[in-house]
Protein backbone atom coordinates (compact mmCIF):
# COMPACT_ATOMS: atom_id res chain seq x y z
CA UNK A 1 0.00 0.00 0.00
CA UNK A 2 1.36 3.42 -0.82
CA UNK A 3 2.32 5.89 1.85
CA UNK A 4 -0.02 8.37 0.17
CA UNK A 5 -3.56 7.91 1.30
CA UNK A 6 -6.35 8.20 -1.19
CA UNK A 7 -7.52 11.79 -1.18
CA UNK A 8 -10.93 13.19 -1.91
CA UNK A 9 -11.73 14.50 -5.37
CA UNK A 10 -14.96 15.76 -6.88
CA UNK A 11 -16.00 12.32 -8.11
CA UNK A 12 -15.33 10.36 -4.89
CA UNK A 13 -16.35 13.07 -2.41
CA UNK A 14 -18.29 11.55 0.50
CA UNK A 15 -21.16 13.97 1.09
CA UNK A 16 -22.98 13.25 4.36
CA UNK A 17 -25.52 16.07 4.21
CA UNK A 18 -26.31 18.93 1.88
CA UNK A 19 -28.99 21.59 1.54
CA UNK A 20 -29.08 25.16 0.20
CA UNK A 21 -27.03 26.53 3.08
CA UNK A 22 -24.51 23.91 4.20
CA UNK A 23 -22.61 20.87 3.00
CA UNK A 24 -21.05 18.26 5.28
CA UNK A 25 -18.41 15.84 4.00
CA UNK A 26 -16.53 12.85 5.38
CA UNK A 27 -12.87 13.82 5.14
CA UNK A 28 -10.32 11.22 4.14
CA UNK A 29 -6.89 11.01 5.74
CA UNK A 30 -4.52 13.08 3.63
CA UNK A 31 -7.09 15.77 2.79
CA UNK A 32 -6.17 19.24 3.98
CA UNK A 33 -9.21 21.35 4.82
CA UNK A 34 -7.66 24.68 3.77
CA UNK A 35 -4.68 25.48 1.58
CA UNK A 36 -1.26 25.38 3.23
CA UNK A 37 2.41 25.60 2.29
CA UNK A 38 2.35 22.15 0.65
CA UNK A 39 0.35 23.62 -2.24
CA UNK A 40 -1.86 20.50 -2.31
CA UNK A 41 -5.44 21.06 -3.41
CA UNK A 42 -7.46 21.56 -0.23
CA UNK A 43 -10.79 19.92 0.53
CA UNK A 44 -12.48 23.34 0.33
CA UNK A 45 -11.48 23.57 -3.36
CA UNK A 46 -12.58 19.97 -4.00
CA UNK A 47 -16.01 20.76 -2.57
CA UNK A 48 -16.21 23.90 -4.72
CA UNK A 49 -15.43 21.82 -7.85
CA UNK A 50 -18.07 19.29 -6.82
CA UNK A 51 -20.73 22.00 -6.36
CA UNK A 52 -19.76 23.75 -9.58
CA UNK A 53 -20.21 20.50 -11.53
CA UNK A 54 -23.35 19.36 -9.73
CA UNK A 55 -25.24 22.60 -10.29
CA UNK A 56 -23.57 23.70 -13.55
CA UNK A 57 -22.56 26.94 -11.88
CA UNK A 58 -20.86 29.56 -14.00
CA UNK A 59 -18.12 31.58 -12.32
CA UNK A 60 -16.93 31.16 -8.76
CA UNK A 61 -18.67 29.04 -6.16
CA UNK A 62 -19.00 30.45 -2.65
CA UNK A 63 -17.82 28.17 0.16
CA UNK A 64 -17.05 29.16 3.74
CA UNK A 65 -14.68 27.11 5.92
CA UNK A 66 -16.17 26.79 9.42
CA UNK A 67 -13.66 24.53 11.20
CA UNK A 68 -10.71 22.26 10.43
CA UNK A 69 -9.41 18.77 11.08
CA UNK A 70 -5.75 17.75 11.18
CA UNK A 71 -4.55 16.35 7.87
CA UNK A 72 -4.03 12.71 9.05
CA UNK A 73 -7.46 12.51 10.73
CA UNK A 74 -10.76 11.52 9.13
CA UNK A 75 -14.39 12.42 9.61
CA UNK A 76 -16.90 15.24 9.58
CA UNK A 77 -16.13 18.63 8.09
CA UNK A 78 -18.87 21.23 7.75
CA UNK A 79 -18.79 23.99 5.13
CA UNK A 80 -21.11 26.93 4.55
CA UNK A 81 -22.60 27.36 1.06
CA UNK A 82 -23.89 30.88 1.71
CA UNK A 83 -22.47 34.07 3.18
CA UNK A 84 -25.64 34.26 5.30
CA UNK A 85 -24.99 30.93 7.03
CA UNK A 86 -21.23 31.36 7.60
CA UNK A 87 -21.26 33.92 10.47
CA UNK A 88 -24.04 31.95 12.19
CA UNK A 89 -22.05 28.73 11.94
CA UNK A 90 -18.90 30.51 13.15
CA UNK A 91 -20.88 31.71 16.16
CA UNK A 92 -22.12 28.17 16.88
CA UNK A 93 -18.55 26.90 16.96
CA UNK A 94 -17.08 29.83 18.88
CA UNK A 95 -19.81 29.53 21.53
CA UNK A 96 -19.31 25.74 21.69
CA UNK A 97 -22.94 25.16 20.70
CA UNK A 98 -21.93 22.57 18.10
CA UNK A 99 -21.23 19.23 19.79
CA UNK A 100 -18.43 17.22 18.23
CA UNK A 101 -17.65 13.64 19.18
CA UNK A 102 -14.51 11.82 18.08
CA UNK A 103 -13.51 8.18 17.99
CA UNK A 104 -9.89 7.29 18.69
CA UNK A 105 -8.08 3.95 18.58
CA UNK A 106 -5.36 3.51 21.18
CA UNK A 107 -3.18 0.51 21.98
CA UNK A 108 -2.81 0.96 25.73
CA UNK A 109 -5.67 0.64 28.15
CA UNK A 110 -6.55 4.05 29.62
CA UNK A 111 -6.14 4.48 33.40
CA UNK A 112 -9.95 4.75 33.80
CA UNK A 113 -12.87 3.58 31.66
CA UNK A 114 -14.05 7.19 31.55
CA UNK A 115 -12.50 10.42 32.72
CA UNK A 116 -12.15 14.15 32.19
CA UNK A 117 -8.66 15.32 31.24
CA UNK A 118 -7.49 18.85 31.99
CA UNK A 119 -4.10 20.03 30.78
CA UNK A 120 -2.39 23.24 29.73
CA UNK A 121 -1.14 23.01 26.17
CA UNK A 122 1.66 24.99 24.65
CA UNK A 123 2.15 24.95 20.88
CA UNK A 124 5.57 25.02 19.27
CA UNK A 125 5.11 26.42 15.73
CA UNK A 126 8.62 25.30 14.72
CA UNK A 127 7.78 21.59 14.82
CA UNK A 128 3.97 22.03 14.73
CA UNK A 129 3.59 20.15 17.99
CA UNK A 130 1.87 20.83 21.29
CA UNK A 131 3.09 19.86 24.76
CA UNK A 132 0.75 19.13 27.68
CA UNK A 133 1.47 20.43 31.18
CA UNK A 134 -0.40 19.60 34.40
CA UNK A 135 -0.42 23.27 35.42
CA UNK A 136 -0.44 26.59 33.63
CA UNK A 137 2.86 27.65 32.05
CA UNK A 138 3.79 30.65 29.90
CA UNK A 139 1.89 30.85 26.60
CA UNK A 140 -0.25 27.83 27.41
CA UNK A 141 -3.99 27.36 26.91
CA UNK A 142 -6.33 25.30 29.03
CA UNK A 143 -7.53 22.10 27.34
CA UNK A 144 -10.43 19.97 28.54
CA UNK A 145 -11.82 16.76 27.11
CA UNK A 146 -13.85 13.79 28.30
CA UNK A 147 -13.24 10.26 27.11
CA UNK A 148 -14.82 6.89 27.66
CA UNK A 149 -13.87 3.41 26.50
CA UNK A 150 -16.52 2.16 24.06
CA UNK A 151 -14.99 -1.15 23.07
CA UNK A 152 -12.01 -3.43 23.53
CA UNK A 153 -10.73 -4.90 20.27
CA UNK A 154 -7.98 -7.52 19.98
CA UNK A 155 -5.05 -5.16 20.49
CA UNK A 156 -6.71 -1.77 20.72
CA UNK A 157 -9.26 0.23 22.65
CA UNK A 158 -11.90 2.37 20.99
CA UNK A 159 -12.41 5.63 22.87
CA UNK A 160 -15.18 8.17 22.45
CA UNK A 161 -13.88 11.68 23.01
CA UNK A 162 -15.90 14.84 23.67
CA UNK A 163 -13.99 18.09 23.34
CA UNK A 164 -14.80 20.99 25.62
CA UNK A 165 -12.09 23.19 24.16
CA UNK A 166 -10.57 23.21 20.69
CA UNK A 167 -6.80 23.39 20.99
CA UNK A 168 -4.01 22.53 18.56
CA UNK A 169 -3.66 18.71 18.36
CA UNK A 170 -5.63 18.56 21.61
CA UNK A 171 -6.94 14.98 21.53
CA UNK A 172 -3.62 13.67 20.26
CA UNK A 173 -1.48 15.28 22.94
CA UNK A 174 -3.91 14.77 25.85
CA UNK A 175 -4.39 11.05 25.17
CA UNK A 176 -0.66 10.65 24.69
CA UNK A 177 -0.06 12.30 28.06
CA UNK A 178 -2.06 9.54 29.83
CA UNK A 179 -0.01 6.86 28.04
CA UNK A 180 -2.51 6.28 25.23
CA UNK A 181 -1.07 7.68 22.00
CA UNK A 182 -3.40 7.29 19.01
CA UNK A 183 -2.64 4.46 16.59
CA UNK A 184 -0.32 5.71 13.83
CA UNK A 185 0.49 9.00 15.56
CA UNK A 186 4.30 9.02 15.53
CA UNK A 187 4.38 12.70 16.49
CA UNK A 188 2.78 11.92 19.85
CA UNK A 189 4.43 8.66 20.75
CA UNK A 190 2.89 5.79 18.81
CA UNK A 191 5.58 3.32 17.75
CA UNK A 192 4.75 2.94 14.06
CA UNK A 193 2.85 4.73 11.34
CA UNK A 194 -0.34 3.57 9.64
CA UNK A 195 0.23 2.33 6.09
CA UNK A 196 -1.77 5.19 4.60
CA UNK A 197 -0.04 7.83 6.79
CA UNK A 198 -3.31 8.44 8.67
CA UNK A 199 -3.75 8.47 12.41
CA UNK A 200 -6.68 6.54 13.89
CA UNK A 201 -8.69 9.57 14.98
CA UNK A 202 -12.12 10.09 13.42
CA UNK A 203 -14.56 12.97 13.82
CA UNK A 204 -17.57 10.70 14.29
CA UNK A 205 -20.59 12.89 15.06
CA UNK A 206 -21.60 16.53 14.84
CA UNK A 207 -24.76 17.88 16.46
CA UNK A 208 -25.91 21.46 15.94
CA UNK A 209 -28.91 23.65 15.25
CA UNK A 210 -29.21 24.47 11.55
CA UNK A 211 -28.18 28.14 11.07
CA UNK A 212 -31.16 28.99 8.88
CA UNK A 213 -33.83 26.30 9.34
CA UNK A 214 -33.28 26.22 13.12
CA UNK A 215 -33.74 22.45 13.16
CA UNK A 216 -31.56 20.13 15.23
CA UNK A 217 -29.18 18.10 13.06
CA UNK A 218 -27.08 15.09 14.02
CA UNK A 219 -24.62 13.87 11.42
CA UNK A 220 -22.64 10.63 11.73
CA UNK A 221 -19.58 9.91 9.61
CA UNK A 222 -18.94 6.27 8.64
CA UNK A 223 -15.48 5.05 9.67
CA UNK A 224 -12.69 4.54 7.10
CA UNK A 225 -12.57 1.37 4.96
CA UNK A 226 -10.12 -0.41 7.23
CA UNK A 227 -10.62 -3.75 9.00
CA UNK A 228 -9.87 -2.40 12.47
CA UNK A 229 -12.13 0.62 12.06
CA UNK A 230 -14.89 -1.55 10.58
CA UNK A 231 -14.76 -3.75 13.68
CA UNK A 232 -15.61 -0.66 15.77
CA UNK A 233 -18.98 -0.20 14.09
CA UNK A 234 -20.14 -3.75 14.75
Amino acid sequence: MSKKSKRSNKSNLQVLYEDNHIIVVNKRAGDIVQGDKTGDKPLSEVVKSYLKDKYNKPGNVYLGVVHRLDRPTTGIVLFSKTSKALPRLNKLFSEKSAKKTYWALVKNEPPKTEDQLIHWLRKNPKNNKSTAFPNEVDNSKKAILKYKVLKKLDNFYLLEVDLETGRHHQIRVQLSSIGCPIKGDLKYGFDRSNKDASISLHARTLEFIHPVKKEALKIIAPVPQDALWQACEH
